[in-house]
């Protein structure tokens, strides 16, 4: 009966020891996977779709006859541009804010196809600023005397809502990112990782190179990244730069903002006038500005491109392609501008959303936030789809990511053999193998007692 006992007690004992194993390396492998580095899916283009209430959905309900546009005031309120009462009140009841205005969106862009069909003069750029309701033309220092008469009447004759300014500098793509690439044509920056599903890409500035630039990693040559596939430059302002392996690999979802740190982009939209914007690049860094005008025209020396982002962020050569991004939203990549990071300047950037659905990509973006914007996503974008509904001056980047050590850091082992990850569950793993040893040890000796207490017997 006593050694009947013993055995039940033995087996209990190896059994329990077998599930604390099982159970102390599960618990070190879910420690492991919890503090892996989120994977990466793709979103389709965007990812902030006007909700009910916001000012592009008021613009659509309300039409461009009688609305002018939309921007989030220093308050992070809504506000939109109404040309009659009857307007502005549905724009209250909304919950936004309404300005009652002279011209209509329809007689803002009557203005710029007017100026689009004068005689093209590089140097030139023009937006429709939606706070003034006027057409803003620009012109820099390369600009003569001659033409700036010429596009003077020009603006006289579509009335007094086109205002005319001189600006410092001169307009010109940036090209000399976030990550700097660099091919024969000159050095760019890398903008935002997307994929057709098949095969991954970098989206850059389009005059940043022609189709078929190869572009590396480095000055000397040696660390190859790929080959531009696509370019649309002038016109637009974006290129897709193929991976040579096929692969944007650990850190797709992450943009770089110097010294070892990067932001993590959790989605793709449009901008709204008014709000905060970041930009990182090669050159400068990591500055910030506000959105100044949409859909803007800038006839570059090397020919026009239309339909961009206006911003007074800072840029300088070598930043062209970088990412424009708030809140961790893929909004634009660097086209160019004027001045300069020491004294300011205004700078354009080539809509991502448009970008994307040109060339047929998404972005790529962590699993996470894939997940959560699949619920909701729609499959284009909205005209100017607001956001980020909060104040611009609490406006931030998105959530900060280390840009080194991705792949090392990332694998299974490597977390498995972090100390903050195993501490419980190699205690529970210790233990049990602790009582393994014990059952196996009290057996052997129970065993070597009764082989004597029987050759005891047998002998004597």
């Amino acid at each position: 009966m006593r050694h009947a006992r013993r055995r039940i007690v033995r087996r209990v004992t190896r059994l329990a020891a077998v599930g604390g194993l099982l159970l102390g390396g599960a618990m070190v492998t879910q420690a492991a996977m919890a503090s892996e580095t989120p994977g990466t899916s793709a979103v389709p283009f965007s990812s902030t779709d006007a909700a009910p209430g916001t000012g592009a959905s008021l613009i659509s309900e309300l039409g461009t006859a009688r609305t002018a546009g939309t921007w989030v005031g220093a308050d992070g309120k809504t506000v939109v541009a109404v040309t009659d009462e009857k307007a502005a009140a549905a724009v209250e009841q909304a919950g936004a804010e309404a300005k009652m205005v002279g011209h209509s969106m329809n007689e803002l862009k009557a203005a710029t196809a007017t100026l689009r069909s004068a005689p093209r003069v590089a140097g030139t750029a023009w937006v429709m600023d939606y706070k003034t309701n006027q057409v803003v033309v620009q012109a820099d220092s390369t600009v003569s005397a001659t033409d700036w008469s010429d596009m003077t009447k020009v603006a006289s004759g579509i009335g007094s809502y086109v205002r005319m300014e001189r600006t410092k500098g001169t307009f010109t793509t940036r090209v000399n990112g976030a990550v700097p690439i660099l091919s024969t044509g000159g050095r760019c920056s890398a903008g935002f990782n997307v994929t057709n599903g098949q095969s991954d890409f970098i989206l850059t500035a389009g005059h940043c190179g022609p189709t078929g630039s190869v572009w590396f990693a480095d000055n000397r040559g040696t660390q190859e990244l790929g080959k531009t596939v696509q370019q649309n430059f002038p016109g637009s302002d974006f290129s897709l730069v193929q991976y040579d392996s096929g692969t944007a690999g650990q850190g797709a979802d992450i943009v770089a903002i110097g010294n070892g740190n990067g932001v993590r982009i959790t989605g793709v939209g449009d901008p709204a006038v008014g709000e905060r914007v970041f930009r990182s690049g090669s050159t400068s860094g990591l500055h910030d500005g506000e959105v100044k005008g949409l859909d803007a025209t800038v006839n570059y020396p090397e020919g026009t491109v239309t339909g961009l982002i206006e911003t007074n962020v800072c840029a300088e050569p070598g930043d062209s392609g970088g990412p424009l991004f708030s809140e961790g939203i893929a909004l634009g990549v660097t086209s160019g501008g004027s001045g300069d990071c020491t004294s300011g300047g205004t700078t354009f950037f080539q809509p991502v959303t448009k970008a994307m659905q040109a060339l047929g990509v998404q972005l790529i973006v962590s699993k996470q936030a894939a997940a959560g914007q699949n619920a909701s996503q729609s499959p284009a974008p909205s005209d100017s789809a607001t956001h980020s509904a909060i104040a611009p001056n609490t406006t931030t980047p998105g959530s900060s990511a280390p840009t080194s050590g991705l792949a090392s850091g990332s694998t299974l082992l490597a977390r498995l053999t972090d100390p903050r990850n195993i501490g419980p569950g190699m205690l529970v793993i210790g233990g049990s193998l602790l009582a393994l040893v014990a059952t196996r040890y009290i057996r052997a000796e129970q065993d070597r007692k009764e082989y004597r207490r029987y050759y005891s017997a047998t002998w004597g």
